[in-house]
Formats: C-alpha cells, structure tokens, sequence
C-alpha cells in the first residue's frame, strides 16, 4: 500500500508513513519558546532528578562550587546538543525515529528507535514509580495509613498509588500531544512556586543551621558511589558527563519536541532559559533543601517524599506532594512517554499509531515500576543512569555527524518515507550497515565503562582502574560513535 505526496510526486510505503510520523505542517508549528522552557522545567524538576542532583552534591567529594559549576556547565553542554539535534526537525518537521533513517536507513533506523523506545520504558517505570511515592504521601499524610509491604516491596497504599498515577497518565497522553502542551505548560511554572515555598518551610524549620549544613556541603568531603579513586579533575568530569547522560534520552529524541516549534530562535531561546535557567534554579533549590534536612534530621534524606514524611506537617505534606507528583507526571510525559509512542509508530506505521505505541509503553512501563523496589533499585542510581546513557550515546554521535559533515545539512523528506531501492536512505535493504557497525562498537565501549567486565583486550582493566562510575560513558560513547561513523562513511553520500 502506498500514500500520495501532496505533490504527487513521490509514493510514500505503509511501511515507513503514517500521519503521525508525517513532516509537521507549518499551520501546526504552533510552539514557542515557552512550550519548549516548560518542556526542559518538566524535565529537570523530578523526584529521581532532585535525588540525582542532591546526590552528586554529597558523593563526588568536591567542593559544592564545583559541583555547582560542573551542573551548571553542563546544562550549557546539553544545550549545544539539543540545538543540533533540534534544527533539522524544526526546519523539515519530523520526529527522531524518521531523523535516524538518514543515517541509518530508512528499516535500520528501527534499531535506534526502538533502543530509545526500550529506554524510555526503563525511564517510564522509574518515574511512574517515583510519582507514585507522591501520592502514597499524600494518602499517608491524610488517613496516617502506611501499610506493610505485601507485593514486590510495595504495601497496599503504593500498589494503590502507583496503579492511580499509571491510570493517570494514560488518560493524559490519550487526549492528545495539544493535553499534553497544557499540562507541561501548567506544572512547569507551578511546580516552581511550589519548590519555592518547600524550601522556605525547609529553611524555616532548620533555621540557622541550614547555612552551616550547606557551608559543609561546599567544602567538599569523601567520595562514594563510583567517585573513589578519582581526583578533583576526575570526579568534576564524572559529575559533567552523568548529568549529561541524565537528559541522554531527551537529547537524542529532542526532535519529536523540535518539530512542532515555530523556527529556531523560538527553539534557541527556550532551550536556553528553560535548560541552563531550568538547571542553575533547580539545582540552588535542591542544595538548599539538602541541606536542610541534613541540619533537622541529622542525616542525608535520599528521598523527597520520606524527607516530608519526617516534617510531618500536613499543609507542606499537601503542598510536596502536589509539586512531586506534578513534576514527575511531567517529566513521563517529556522524555519517557511521547518519544517512545513514535519510536514504536516507527516499528509498524501501518498498525500503531501514536495512541497504541504509548500504550505499549504504559503496559511495559507498570511492569518495569511494579520491578523498582524489589529488583531494579539493586542496581544503584549512578550504573542505572550512566547505562542508559551509554546506550543512546553512539547514535546521538553518529545521527549528527551524519547530518551536519556527511549530509552538509541535506535531507530529501519524501525519500525518507520510501522503501524504492533507488532512495537515498535504502543503502542496502533499508539498512546502512557502516552506521550500524559504529553504533554496535561505541555502544559496546560505552556500556563496558559502566560494567568494565564485558569488555576484552585490556580495556577492561583500563575502565576499571580509570574509577568514576562509568561517569563518562555518554561522553565516550558519543565521541566514539562520531568518530568510526565518519571514518567508515562515504562522504559523498
């Protein structure tokens, strides 16, 4: 089966079109620089993005200003990035997964898509889970009901949370990507005002203490959790690179946000006040707050959720579980929701839609949440964000060297969505096999900086004396994956 171009000109296979992975209509780039500030504000502001932050603070050993710095930079970082994968969705108004084809073949790019559906899953339960955290509160804080664990770690009033925010989402994404505008565009400035006044209740009740807790915190201290062995320089890289390997998923797939922006300075200002703005504020409030619980209790609070439990004040219990629920929701629906329903649309356009392919996501995302507790969380936060970054690393490298070197910024659309043998993006059955070999052995390097033990021919023993983590897998899996891509590749193509 075949669709018609508007112009005619061209036939567009079922295989690879459908109209929600059709190029966006000017008429329909109804996005400026404010959707795109509330996208990145939904995407800092979460549960696993404060604990993130507050964590880095505590275990790199460094001197907070550092910490500070290396955040803040970044968020600098990550803004060049998204700016480079943003500007060819923009200007031709397509999503990721029709994005890759140019480099990796109109059926290879299925293999990217889906290893950025696969991740967003891992990211949906973990945020679904950590959502749910919010509303257990706020059930808990309500009729002081806590419950014992009955299933898989979670007590009944979490299995009733978690199963309340899964429900949730999907009517949100269900009504449409213009319900979901609305909301990023509501929680983004609201979850701000509401962090805003948790920190002064934070700071209220610690009072003086708190400026000497985050006098301490500034002075640096002993590194855990991957830091050991690293040097300042080292552990400052480490920071740099696991927080750009946070927004790993959201960088790679930023086009399917790109896409609906009016032109690239709208894109270009929202990137860079609702990035770096978003990253400078939130990371201010998550050390102050940090540092507050610390001057309280006596003792770092991991999470946000048990850090209010201990205030045990009903309004702040209220007002914290609105902003964290809020703020979570937002993020799913960022970086772990609307992606991964175009990644599957991609997979079978003639059978899923973007509807059906979130769909699959909820269901995959209710298993992987109803896993946090009892098995996933064993595998340590660091590992868990740096490996799913290694894995989306390479593509990002070899997506954008494609473009901008190989490519000189040239895209013919309507073969993007032709399975000819005579199209541009065919190469070889649909697959560009150099692309693909890159991706495998940059993805294969990056993953073994996180677990050095899969790796051979000394590399192993390199990654595991080099410490950090595998802090820096987004960093090398990048870079490799740009470099072999432009070394094997026709330029002429």
């Amino acid at each position: 089966m075949f669709f018609k171009t508007k112009e005619g000109d061209m036939s567009r296979s079922s295989k690879l079109y459908n109209k929600d992975l059709a190029p966006t209509p000017s008429s329909d780039k109804k996005w400026g620089w404010f959707e795109i500030f509330n996208v990145w504000a939904n995407d800092v502001q979460s549960l696993f993005g404060y604990t993130l932050a507050a964590s880095l603070f505590l275990a790199s050993g460094l001197n907070g200003w550092a910490v500070m710095l290396a955040l803040v930079l970044a968020g600098f970082f990550i803004m060049w990035l998204v700016n480079l994968s943003g500007k060819p969705s923009v200007k031709h108004g397509i999503p990721y997964p029709v994005f890759a084809r140019v480099s990796m073949g109109v059926f290879g790019a299925n293999f990217p898509a889906m290893a950025r559906g696969i991740v967003a899953m891992f990211w949906y339960g973990a945020q679904t889970y950590a959502a749910s955290t919010a509303v257990a509160l706020l059930i808990t804080g309500l009729t002081g009901i806590e419950g014992e664990p009955m299933l898989l770690g979670m007590s009944g009033v979490m299995w009733i949370s978690f199963i309340f925010v899964s429900v949730f989402q999907v009517y949100l994404f269900w009504q449409g990507i213009d319900l979901v505008r609305k909301f990023l565009n509501f929680a983004g400035p609201a979850v701000y005002v509401v962090m805003v006044v948790l920190m002064i209740a934070i700071w209220a009740k610690a009072g003086g203490g708190l400026l000497t807790e985050v006098g301490n915190i500034f002075s640096g201290g002993e590194r855990s959790g991957g830091f050991e062995g690293l040097g300042s320089f080292g552990a400052f890289l480490a920071v740099f690179s696991i927080m750009v390997g946070y927004f790993a998923a959201v960088v790679i797939n930023f086009g399917d946000f790109a896409r609906f922006v009016k032109n690239e300075d709208e894109m270009k200002k929202g990137n860079l006040w609702g990035l770096v703005g978003n990253v400078v504020f939130f990371s201010f409030i998550t050390l102050m707050i940090t540092g507050g619980t610390i001057a309280i209790f006596g003792e770092y609070v991991a999470s946000p959720t048990d850090m209010v439990a201990k205030v045990d004040n009903l309004l702040l219990t209220i007002i914290a579980a609105f902003a964290f629920f809020a703020a979570t929701v937002g993020i799913n629906m960022v970086a772990n929701f609307v992606p991964p329903a175009y990644d599957l649309a991609n997979l079978i356009p003639s059978k899923i839609n973007f509807r059906v392919g979130g769909l699959i996501t909820a269901i995959f995302g209710f298993i992987i949440g109803g896993l946090w507790v009892s098995t996933i969380t064993k595998m340590g936060l660091f590992p868990f964000v740096n490996t799913l970054g290694a894995i989306l690393a390479p593509v990002f490298g070899i997506m954008i060297t494609d473009y901008y070197i190989i490519k000189k910024q040239k895209i013919d659309v309507d073969d993007l969505f032709s399975d000819s043998t005579s199209g541009k993006y065919h190469y070889n059955n649909g697959f560009n096999g150099k692309g693909m070999l890159a991706w495998v052995l940059s993805g294969y390097i990056a993953v073994g900086t996180v677990w050095p033990n899969i790796l051979v021919f000394g590399l192993d023993d390199f990654f595991a004396n080099l410490g950090g983590g595998g802090g820096y897998a987004w960093m090398i899996g990048a870079a490799l994956g740009a470099i072999i891509h432009l070394a094997i590749s026709n330029r002429s193509k």
